[in-house]
């Protein structure tokens, strides 16, 4: 237990299989996860927040945070979320996470997508990935693979990041796995990750685990 990453994975706003979810992250190797709501996460202390590892967002919340929400668990959201890259304690964004908090400017330097409004999807695709970049240790010594996957169109590409992971699909955006920086924060931005077809792929496993480890400074 002392050798594991401590993660929080925080949830909410999005309905997902709990079960196939908690089983991807029960079996990734040298991770400890505490998956929880977002209210619960921005809710505890500081200083519990900031004994995770590495945070993994997998969360939909949409309104902009502005701290004087009504209900008394939204109002930290705002605090707890700026409070992220004060130290290095990792960030991974992990696929519809990417596209909340649509006109928050804070959301929009942890991923490196300014324009997250407009969007198209599409369950169900056959997608090829292509490794795009084979000197990091995320992708280092992999290869292109297929899976079936959700997609998602934006209009840009991530900016001020490594790209790491590419597809070339109609229904799909061009780079779907990236890194960049926010303060003392690594973050690792996955596309990926719908439901249990793509969770339990071991390509797809072993890029997340690799980017939580990564991100986590542990890698």
């Amino acid at each position: 237990m002392s050798d594991q990453n401590r993660i929080a994975v925080v949830t909410g706003l999005h309905p997902h299989d709990v079960i196939g979810f908690q089983d991807l992250f029960d079996e990734l190797e040298g991770v400890h996860p505490y998956i929880q709501h977002m209210e619960d996460f921005v809710c505890s202390p500081e200083q519990v927040r900031d004994a995770y590892g590495c945070v993994v967002f997998y969360h939909f919340h949409m309104d902009t945070p502005t701290g004087t929400e009504e209900s008394w668990c939204a109002k930290p959201t705002k605090s707890a979320i700026e409070h992220l890259g004060t130290s290095s304690q990792g960030v991974v964004v992990l696929h519809h996470a990417l596209l909340a908090f649509p006109d928050w400017e804070v959301w929009t330097r942890i991923t490196g997508l300014p324009e997250r409004k407009q969007f198209g999807y599409s369950p169900g695709e056959n997608l090829k990935v292509r490794v795009a970049s084979t000197d990091h240790p995320i992708t280092r010594g992999m290869s292109d693979w297929e899976m079936v996957e959700e997609t998602y169109q934006l209009r840009q590409d991530p900016v001020d990041s490594e790209i790491l992971l590419t597809a070339e699909h109609p229904k799909s955006m061009r780079c779907i796995g990236w890194t960049r920086r926010h303060g003392k924060s690594r973050v690792f931005c996955l596309q990926l990750g719908h439901d249990n077809q793509g969770w339990s792929h071991p390509s797809f496993r072993k890029v997340l685990g690799r980017g939580i480890d990564w991100a986590s400074g542990r890698l």
